[in-house]
């Protein structure tokens, strides 16, 4: 494909980066002091004579950062930043001679958001859910957001054609739509939102699924069989990432229960929960919730097969923003705003609701220390990643301080005393004096993002990786470190050298392509004539669509 940077692809020149202090996990790099070189957009093992050299004495060197997990492109994510002008106006992201402008808020503007992200050390990002029919938005959108690479999860678990199929018991045929709808979209993973929950609701006010085992009244079929028909179609088809799992009862006193089931369901395959803070609540439903963070963490150290990303509350401005539909109507209530919820065809529904997160409310202070309990008490950081759910649980530029908490065990005490104080007493958080190191945070922020979505040439600086490397002042404060690196090298270009941005990139899309029996269209296509908007020849995502894009592979038998 045709390169969109603005640097001819190629022109980068060889890098030595000398006396840094490398952390990198994936290959057992623990602060050791060498050579980083790098020459054709990769890490290689020496570099020519006439290298830029960069000395990084004093310094930190890490792969540059993966979010697994965030909402920054597509349908759901203009409505945000429509709803929201004010947020717009009081955050403006000037233009430099190497960057365009943009605007800010909880919900930046493609610009913005690709060259934030940059600003953080950050050089991938994933968008969370995306319905199918929003795909060719979504690619735009991505495209134009500056130096990350970038991928999406296609929304597939309230997808009506597919419950119909499992419905009848045609799970072969299943598999095959699934795959179909996967390559068609471009995307990178499937992903599922309150599975069997939103087409209830929309034919019910109020309706909604609550139990793993409860039937829906539109298909008669539960979640449990939704999500492991999705288990088992990806583990056949042995794709990169797992199914991304928005459980049922988001946000619910007593969900947690919930959460066991789902990460039950999957048996010994692969899982993934999203933003599991929101799943691990005790308590009665209707009643206050407590911490349930300690048998959720339990259950995910002990089975290897199950990563999750945490979705950590910050105090201040967020936006939820969610394709579970009957949690945005439910939510609406609790600030009497604005808000938002459309219906997206055949194909899922979609929440807006402009919040904010405060210290002396009940509710919001045991949400922020539920996910610190899930951190500290994890016993393998590479299966729980760090994320706010941006911007559900807090904005991603809050990612220094969410860090500071976790290594710096004397502020994180005096966070606590800052909050409410009946929350804290409700979960173990003031007793957990744990404090992460260095590598531990590599791990959270990139090895493991990088490992659990399959991408083998990220999150890791080996010889053969993507020059993707971000180099950090070592500072003891540990906020004001990750909030501003040195450099940061993407895809071997210096974009950000000494702390300021000297060249703009576009990056890539990442995406996979399944193989399928390509007579399932001729299943899928009389339902596509009979309800939806679109031509069904319309409906796929052409290769015009990808710019510049890398296709990920399956993962080895």
């Amino acid at each position: 494909m045709k390169s969109h940077n603005s640097t001819p692809a190629g022109a980068a020149g060889p890098i030595r980066i000398v006396n840094g202090r490398i952390h990198d996990p994936a290959n057992g790099i623990d602060g050791a002091v060498r050579d980083l070189c790098v020459e054709s957009g990769r890490i290689v093992e020496s570099a020519p004579v006439g290298a830029r050299r960069i000395d990084a004495a004093g310094m930190v060197i890490m792969p540059g950062g993966v979010d697994i997990h965030c909402h920054i492109a597509g349908p759901k994510v203009n409505l945000a930043r429509k709803l929201q002008p004010e947020d717009h106006r009081r955050d403006p992201h000037p233009g430099t001679l190497y960057t365009r402008s943009g605007t800010g808020g909880t919900v930046p503007s493609t610009f913005a958001t690709g060259y934030r992200y940059a600003s953080l050390g950050y050089t991938t990002a994933m968008e969370a859910a995306v319905p199918p029919i929003g795909a060719r938005h979504t690619l735009e959108e991505l495209h134009d957001t500056p130096v990350i690479d970038k991928g999406f999860y296609v929304l597939l678990g309230n997808n009506i054609f597919l419950q119909r199929l499992l419905k009848e018991g045609r799970r072969d045929e299943f598999r095959q739509a699934v795959a179909w709808w996967v390559n068609s979209t471009k995307a990178y993973a499937t992903k599922l939102v309150n599975p069997g929950g939103d087409e209830p609701w929309k034919g019910k006010r109020n309706a909604n699924v609550s139990d793993i085992d409860e039937t829906n009244e539109v298909f008669g079929i539960s979640p449990r069989q939704i999500i492991d028909a999705f288990v088992d179609a990806v583990h056949e088809m042995r794709l990169p990432h797992p199914p991304h799992i928005h459980c049922n009862n988001l946000g619910h006193s007593g969900n947690y229960a919930t959460t066991l089931e789902t990460m039950k369901t999957a048996g010994d395959r692969r899982l993934h929960i999203a933003h599991i803070q929101f799943h691990s609540y005790g308590g009665q439903p209707g009643k206050s919730p407590s911490s349930a963070a300690q048998p959720i963490v339990e259950y995910v150290n002990a089975h290897p097969n199950i990563t999750c990303d945490v979705g950590q509350v910050m105090f201040g401005k967020s936006t939820i923003m969610t394709a579970d539909a009957p949690l945005a109507y439910m939510l609406r209530n609790l600030k009497k705003n604005k808000w938002v919820n459309a219906d997206t065809e055949c194909e899922s529904g979609c929440g807006i609701v402009p919040f904010s997160y405060q210290e002396k409310i009940y509710v919001h202070a045991l949400q922020w220390a539920i996910g610190l309990e899930l951190f500290l008490m994890s016993a393998d950081p590479w299966r729980i990643i760090l994320s706010t759910d941006h911007p559900n649980g807090g904005s991603f530029l809050s990612y220094p301080k969410l860090i500071r908490l976790l290594m710096d065990r004397e502020f994180r005490k005096e966070e606590i005393k800052r909050v409410h104080k009946k929350a804290i007493s409700r979960t173990v958080l003031a007793d957990l004096d744990r404090e992460y190191t260095l590598n531990e945070i590599a791990i959270i922020s990139r090895a493991g993002p990088a490992r659990a979505l399959g991408l083998r040439n990220k999150g890791h600086l080996g010889p053969g990786a993507d020059a993707d490397i971000t180099v950090y002042d070592d500072d003891a404060d540990r906020e004001r470190m990750f909030n501003a690196p040195r450099y940061v090298v993407k895809s071997g270009r210096v974009v950000i050298d000494d702390h300021e941005f000297r060249e703009d990139f576009s990056g890539r899309l990442l995406h996979i392509a399944p193989e399928y029996d390509a007579t399932i269209v001729q299943t899928v296509r009389p339902f596509f004539e009979d309800y939806y908007s679109i031509e069904f020849d319309n409906y796929a995502v052409g290769d015009s669509f990808l710019h510049d894009h890398e296709v990920i592979p399956s993962r080895p038998a």
